[in-house]
């Protein structure tokens, strides 16, 4: 590292001291080292925000949620983490939202098969993990998440919305087609047509378009080699056909992941713009 590294930020900590002080512990295992250069951390000043237990029909769900100090009734976001489960990107989403004014909330939905964020080997965690939760059990713990909003009394699940990242954004189409009082979805980079299907995943994305009960805004990477440009582009004639609001936005020059400020992947200026696109949106649909 340069000179430059020690400049101060985040509150009047330098970087090496963000560094030095283990800022990686509070993120998934599998996508260490952590890119402290790029790193974003939104501080909790004029907002409530930690840890929940969600209540489940098969046990207590961890969550993460925060909303702003000053108000009531804040339109509600359910923000639905990539395949490393609920660790520090995902809070800082949240407390990003919060920051926008919205009550923000991220349910751990695979507590009953393990903690993602804790396992080093990203193919570990999908083989033991992710691919053998059920999008039925997915869909039934973000409706407990909604009811512990509406319980919890300082969000309004009237005005609700969703967003998700990765594999979290394959899960926004599937919620949008499930819960007909969404307002909106905000899908980032999310799978269309991720082969091959089964019990446990019987429909992708493309198979739901037609049964959207809520708009969605897609966000996707030109240079993705995972979801190609040829699956987004049956994905929008999908929607075509069904005559839905729904919108696929895609930035020519980035890969996969590009909101992820941890990770290489980040692209500041894809990010930013697809930020400020998600809370028009919402605000558009509904969700503010």
């Amino acid at each position: 590292m340069d000179g430059s590294d020690d400049r101060v930020i985040r509150n009047g900590v330098s970087r090496r001291a963000v560094v030095i002080g283990g800022i990686g512990a509070g993120f998934a295992l599998a996508v260490q080292p952590v890119m402290a250069q790029t790193l974003i951390m939104t501080p909790t000043d004029g907002m409530e925000a930690g840890d929940v237990t969600i209540k489940t029909a098969t046990g207590d769900m961890p969550g993460y949620r925060a909303y702003p100090k000053a108000g009531a009734n804040f339109a509600t976001v359910l923000v639905i983490p990539e395949v490393f489960g609920l660790h520090e990107h995902i809070k800082d989403v949240c407390r990003r939202l919060a920051k926008a004014g919205y009550y923000a909330i991220a349910p751990q939905i695979f507590f009953r098969l393990g903690d993602p964020a804790k396992i080093a080997d990203l193919q570990v965690v999908l083989s033991t993990i992710i691919m053998k939760k059920p999008d039925a059990e997915a869909m039934s713990d973000y409706d407990a998440t909604v009811a512990f909003v509406k319980a919890e009394g300082k969000g309004d699940a009237n005005k609700l919305g969703v967003t998700g990242f990765c594999f979290g954004g394959r899960y926004v189409w599937l919620y949008a087609a499930h819960n007909p009082n969404l307002k909106a979805g905000v899908a980032w980079y999310g799978s269309l047509m991720t082969p091959p299907t089964n019990d446990i995943r019987p429909k992708n994305a493309v198979d739901v378009a037609a049964d959207l009960k809520a708009p969605v805004l897609g966000l996707y990477g030109g240079k993705d080699t995972g979801i190609t440009q040829e699956h987004v582009e049956t994905m929008r004639k999908a929607l075509a056909a069904a005559g839905k609001k729904s919108e696929i936005v895609v930035y020519p020059d980035v890969g996969h992941a590009f909101n992820a400020d941890y990770r290489p992947s980040y692209n500041k200026e894809a990010a930013e713009d697809g930020w400020k696109r998600m809370l028009a949106f919402f605000k558009a649909n509904g969700v503010a």
